[in-house]
């Protein structure tokens, strides 16, 4: 993710983050058929297919590196789909058993697409497929996805991907890959939210207009803030208002986290970050709610001497866990 300006003052939005279950009845109820939209209280699965799992089970007993990664598996948080990890053939069953693991903790499966031919701009995250190949692979995600169904997938379709294609020069292909995605992924009980940014990223007005074209294809409910940053919540809120009312009647998610000491605008591998609020802890009529979509403990790139993207740092784990452990 590219360096976002500097956090603005925390707005305080007690009222906002406590209106909780009515608000999300209520937006269940408006949503009729279809799927179940998350809201306040959604849990989503905690996987033994994560990062933190393994390195729960390397790490070197009684340390505090094995401690965090412990209370990090624990946690449920969002799996991302990469190329890389779960390339094509290999979606099926990797989805099969997070489904199969969520019907066991009463959860929901909620991933991430993180595959766009030219990812991140070439950044901290490149990779990715080329046309053809990513167009077979999320068509074999959303088949995956659809015979899950019983576990109201949540969908959060490819971070930094939008806010970054003004940058990259690459506006009219982002926005026409990601509707395709989106048709690729729909179904009528799968929640998608394509990547908005964050609050301190571009301006409300030009994100709107990137956000709409790409949900004029259709499927998607609303889009995502704060993916892999860190951000305070009471900002992406007030973010997402904004934001929500140039969309519409859009809905949003929040990532949470690694947001819990706020942010100071940087955005790879800070010191001092916190987990933030878990999963579920907030819902009105717009935000649906908030989950830990970025797993903490990996990397966001090799900064601030981090190992590469999306690698497991145990330090990181230690540091980011630190309050929680303590407790």
């Amino acid at each position: 993710m590219p360096t976002s300006r500097r956090t603005l003052a925390i707005v305080a939005t007690v009222g906002l983050v406590a209106l909780g279950g009515a608000a999300a009845i209520t937006a269940v109820a408006l949503a009729g058929q279809g799927a179940t939209p998350p809201g306040h209280g959604t849990v989503i699965v905690a996987s033994e297919l994560s990062q933190a799992t393994d390195a729960a089970s390397r790490a070197a007993a009684g340390t505090p590196e094995q401690a965090a990664a412990e209370y990090l598996s624990a946690q449920p948080t969002a799996f991302w789909l990469t190329p890389e990890a779960v390339p094509p053939g290999d979606v099926a069953k990797t989805i099969g058993q997070l489904a199969a693991e969520a019907r066991a903790q009463s959860a929901r499966v909620a991933v991430v697409v993180y595959g766009l031919p030219g990812r991140d701009c070439g950044g901290h995250s490149a990779g990715g497929l080329d046309e053809d190949a990513y167009a077979d692979w999320t068509r074999e995600i959303g088949a995956a996805l659809r015979e899950a169904a019983d576990v109201s997938p949540i969908v959060v379709l490819e971070p930094d991907s939008l806010a970054l294609a003004p940058e990259c020069g690459n506006v009219e292909e982002r926005v026409r890959q990601l509707r395709d995605a989106a048709e690729a992924l729909r179904s009528d009980d799968t929640s998608i939210y394509v990547d908005a940014g964050h609050s301190q990223w571009l301006p409300v007005a030009e994100i709107a207009d990137l956000v709409s074209r790409v949900a004029a294809g259709g499927g998607i409910r609303g889009f995502a803030t704060n993916v892999s940053n860190y951000n305070a919540t009471a900002d992406e809120i007030a973010f997402a208002h904004e934001l929500a009312g140039r969309l519409d009647g859009m809905h949003a998610l929040i990532d949470t986290s690694r947001n819990g000491a706020g942010s100071d605008g940087e955005w790879c591998n800070p010191p001092g970050a916190l987990v933030g609020e878990p999963g579920g802890a907030i819902g009105d009529d717009v935000v649906d709610t908030n989950l830990w979509i970025k797993p903490p403990g990996e990397s966001d790139g090799e900064c601030h001497g981090g190992p590469p993207a999306g690698a497991w740092w145990p330090a990181a784990a230690v540091e980011l866990t630190r309050e929680v452990r303590a407790g």
